[in-house]
């Protein structure tokens, strides 16, 4: 494992390294997917289907950098793929007396489905990978060298977080987005076609997720298979909620979830096998935590749009 060999002969200062490392690299789906939910959710509809967009946009990239070799084609395909399942969202979600919720639910099952079914002729050792910015250039030490080597999706992803704010604070099409997610009827009354600005907010959301997923298949863990995501979609979902739809707060969050999904590996590292299989289980805990801490009656989801899941 990339975690332990990382970690190994360094003792405690490994396991830091390994988890800054684990960090940066596992941050980086719930950082797309979560920036795409929350560009999503702030135009006032849900999209339960990214853990779908999510797989779809691994198994595509993966397909098209095996057969072109080229994996920034496969990163440009996956948004491509996002974009079209976003809009298919975008469109059930729009006719009348269909709840956000279940459509969801099916586009979950829908994109889960036609990855599986097209993926498995590429159930291959390894397509063309994404170069890779070694941030570990400052250490002589091979371990700390081969920790610090990211994905340039990483920044890339930095930067979308930093745009989607100024988008939402300094844009008229982010004031648009707004306002169909606060107050349509408001919205529609200054003649903002908020079906429209739903329509495109959702499928740049699942352009976003796609772009996550590409990840998966492109760096780490780099091939394709069936449970590669283990259900990060879904957990991005969570910790939108966490970030209070902040796409800067999205960015630090799923730093967060990375390192805790790293944990587990770089204890191990130590010989540290007692606790496991809990602290393999750090992001679904962490994500549990969220919830039940968001979903109290005694607190006010702050940054809510106040429109969130209507018409």
């Amino acid at each position: 494992m990339l975690l332990q060999s990382d970690s190994s002969g360094l003792g405690i200062w490994g396991v830091g390294v390994a988890i800054a490392g684990g960090a940066l690299r596992g941050s980086i789906p719930y950082m797309f997917v979560s920036l795409g939910e929350c560009l999503t959710e702030k135009s006032g509809k849900i999209n339960l289907g990214m853990e779908g967009v999510l797989l779809m946009g691994a198994m595509t990239a993966f397909a098209v950098s095996d057969l072109t070799g080229s994996p920034w084609l496969g990163v440009l395909a996956a948004a491509m793929v996002g974009l079209l399942l976003g809009g298919l969202h975008a469109w059930l979600t729009q006719q009348p007396a269909v709840n956000d919720v279940a459509a969801g639910i099916a586009m979950i099952v829908f994109g889960s489905g036609l990855a599986f079914f097209f993926g498995k002729r590429f159930v291959a050792p390894m397509a063309p990978q994404l170069p890779l910015v070694n941030l570990g250039g400052w250490s002589n030490t091979p371990a700390v060298q081969s920790a610090l080597r990211i994905s340039p999706l990483f920044f890339i992803g930095i930067g979308a977080g930093f745009f989607l704010h100024w988008v939402f604070k300094q844009t008229r099409w982010g004031l648009q987005i707004r306002a169909a997610g606060d107050d349509p009827q408001a919205a529609r009354a200054l003649g903002i076609s908020v079906n429209t600005v739903r329509f495109v907010a959702i499928m740049a959301g699942g352009a976003l997720a796609a772009v996550g997923g590409a990840h998966l298949t492109l760096y780490f863990p780099g091939i394709w298979s069936e449970g590669i995501s283990g259900g990060q979609g879904l957990m991005a979902v969570a910790l939108v909620i966490f970030a209070k739809w902040s796409p800067r707060r999205c960015l630090a969050a799923a730093l967060l979830f990375g390192g805790a999904q790293a944990l587990g590996p770089s204890l191990q590292s130590l010989g540290i096998n007692g606790f496991y299989y809990i602290f393999n289980a750090s992001p679904y805990l962490l994500t549990l935590a969220v919830m039940v801490a968001t979903c109290s009656p005694n607190r006010s989801l702050a940054g809510m749009p106040g429109a969130l899941g209507r018409k």
